[in-house]
């Protein structure tokens, strides 16, 4: 299996979200990236979501589809206000990310993966899953934060060694430790 990376610097995530603005189905691609990097959630959880999980909330809870456990999570001031522009036309019982084939059913994760690889290709970014969006959401709320712990919590890892790992940042700092070393 493909090991996927975050976006790590703030002009990537930009760049991308010009990119994904820019194609077919912009919109809601674009909303389906912002909702990952925003959330940490995986995209199997988010592709489920429908209007009315989100209308008018200020959280969103959830049985997660991986684990099974139950999950809340606070709806942030970034993610509610592009939330609040993108469903203002849709039904209650719309998918947040409809599938273009009708029958209102929402898009597969495959369809996902295709449409953040290709942006991303677009723009110079291999790496890149499904995955990029809550691995993204988890070494950015780290950086800010400093907190494995809260951040271990969010993603219901085992351990923090495994958190800081999944995002990155263990690779980060072995990475840096190399830069100046030579014999």
């Amino acid at each position: 299996m493909k090991t996927v990376q975050p976006f790590r610097s703030l002009l990537e995530i930009e760049k991308m979200k010009n990119e994904l603005s820019s194609q077919k189905s912009g919109v809601r691609d674009l909303m389906l990236f912002t909702f990952g990097i925003n959330s940490g959630l995986r995209i199997s959880d988010i592709l489920k979501f429908k209007v009315s999980d989100v209308k008018e909330k200020t959280h969103i809870i959830l049985k997660e589809q991986k684990t099974s456990k139950a999950k809340r999570f606070i709806i942030n001031t970034t993610l509610k206000k592009c939330l609040d522009d993108y469903i203002e036309n849709m039904q209650d019982n719309d998918y947040l990310f409809q599938s273009q084939k009708g029958n209102n059913l929402p898009i597969k994760r495959m369809q996902a993966y295709r449409i953040l690889n290709k942006s991303a290709k677009n723009i110079g970014i291999d790496e890149i899953g499904t995955h990029t969006l809550r691995k993204t959401f988890g070494y950015h709320y780290y950086k800010r934060h400093k907190n494995v712990a809260w951040l271990q919590e969010l993603f219901n890892h085992s351990s923090p060694s495994t958190t800081l790992r999944y995002i990155g940042v263990n690779q980060d700092v072995l990475d840096n430790s190399m830069m100046d070393f030579s014999l």
